[in-house]
């Protein structure tokens, strides 16, 4: 971490942040304005770098920010960020993350004689937010801290750290890692990012980890089961679900029972659609990535609430994939479905597409995987189909991925 923190940079609070970034770009603040504000992005095409090596190196200190969300000294903000059991609403936290992480790479990749950024930075994964504390108090200030950790050509990892106020002394509550990517002044083609230089062993260990975690993603993307078959221990864990689900009673592969303190995968699910209306948009005028988090983790909540029958509390968030942008005016439907649980801990993973009514065609934008933890042990999910099984299966995956890490 940085030894010298710019004073302008640490004295940065969340409702400055989106303001911050609209100026960077040029984005209007009317839905009326904002085609010409595009238009007039056209024009920085020609400040864009032909190579990588044409841009100056960075510093991981560089890009250091600190961001106040000032819950307790500012209690009038603190409306927005309560929910009914008297505790911040970790949707919010997931929108205030997202915008941080794109502002941290606008502030990496910043050229001095430049008014407005000729990149467009958008999110393309939500790599993994693990929590340590079950609850964040709504009337404690809040800090979040982070910086670029690791490079390529066109995309920048971003790590971050939220801290809450307690006796004195900011307290973790969480660790985050997001992926941003760089694209042109119109949001067309990818662009090339400075550089990241590490200045320490412990700047090059948590560079080295950005290569891994790359590595790992492509390691995770290439053995999913939309692409191969589950393993020979995968295979042997649904065939024993299969058998222990079957009629004893009738010699038929169709008939099936539910076993004691089990739910069936398709009894466990919830379903939801937002209008997606111009108040949610980002600086580029498509939907909020923060805003689709918010509402997805909220789905995944409310299927975890019903399906444990207790408050439920969220462990980790991972593996977020921003498949295709949210245009504003989208139908939005989004779908939770609990598919793994262990003990008190349940796996929700929550798909959420854009219904075009003129064309009567859906596309998956995000998947969305959350593991959560209920106050009481939770009934075992069943899956009863191959597609379930798979579903399952996958569930099984990201839950073994995170218990690894907390």
């Amino acid at each position: 971490m940085p030894a010298k923190i710019d004073e302008h940079k640490s004295r940065t609070v969340c409702p400055e942040v989106r303001s911050r970034l609209r100026d960077i770009v040029g984005a209007s603040t009317n839905w009326r304005d904002h085609v010409q504000a595009m238009q007039e992005r056209k024009a920085l095409h020609t400040l864009l770098a032909k190579r990588q090596e044409d841009l100056p190196p960075r510093r991981m200190k560089d890009s250091y920010l600190e961001v106040l969300l000032p819950l307790g000294s500012q209690p009038e903000i603190r409306e927005k960020y309560l929910n009914v059991h008297n505790s911040v609403r970790f949707g919010r936290i997931l929108e205030d993350l997202d915008s941080l992480g794109v502002l941290i790479c606008y502030t990496h990749t910043k050229q001095e004689m430049q008014p407005r950024s000729p990149l467009s930075i958008v999110t393309a994964l939500v790599d993994k937010i693990n929590l340590c504390k079950k609850v964040i108090y709504p009337d404690c200030d809040i800090k979040f801290t982070g910086n670029v950790s690791w490079v390529g050509k066109t995309s920048m990892e971003v790590k971050m750290h939220m801290l809450q106020l307690h006796d004195g002394d900011y307290s973790p509550v969480l660790d985050a890692t997001f992926v941003m990517v760089a694209r042109d002044p119109e949001n067309k083609r990818p662009a090339f990012v400075n550089p990241l230089v590490p200045e320490s062993p412990e700047e090059e260990e948590i560079f080295k980890q950005g290569e891994l975690n790359k590595l790992k993603r492509i390691d995770f993307s290439t053995a999913s089961l939309l692409k191969m078959a589950p393993t020979a221990e995968e295979r042997n864990v649904i065939h024993d679900i299969f058998l222990n689900t079957l009629d004893t009673k009738t010699v038929s592969f169709r008939s099936r029972i539910l076993p004691p303190n089990s739910v069936w995968m398709e009894d466990a699910k919830l379903k939801g659609l937002q209008i997606c209306h111009p108040q949610e948009r980002n600086i580029f005028n498509r939907i909020f990535g923060g805003f689709l988090m918010r509402k997805a983790f909220e789905l995944g909540w409310a299927t975890a609430c019903s399906y444990g029958c207790s408050r439920p509390f969220i462990v980790s968030v991972d593996d977020i994939m921003f498949q295709r942008p949210v245009e504003v005016g989208s139908l939005l439907l989004l779908s939770g479905q609990v598919c793994y649980t262990e003990k008190n801990y349940i796996q929700v993973r929550v798909h959420s597409e854009v219904y075009d009514a003129d064309t009567r065609e859906h596309h998956t934008t995000n998947i969305f995987h959350f593991t959560f933890i209920s106050e009481n042990e939770v009934p075992r999910v069943v899956p009863k189909t191959y597609g379930e099984s798979m579903l399952y299966l996958d569930g099984k995956r990201h839950f073994a991925a995170i218990m690894k890490e907390i």
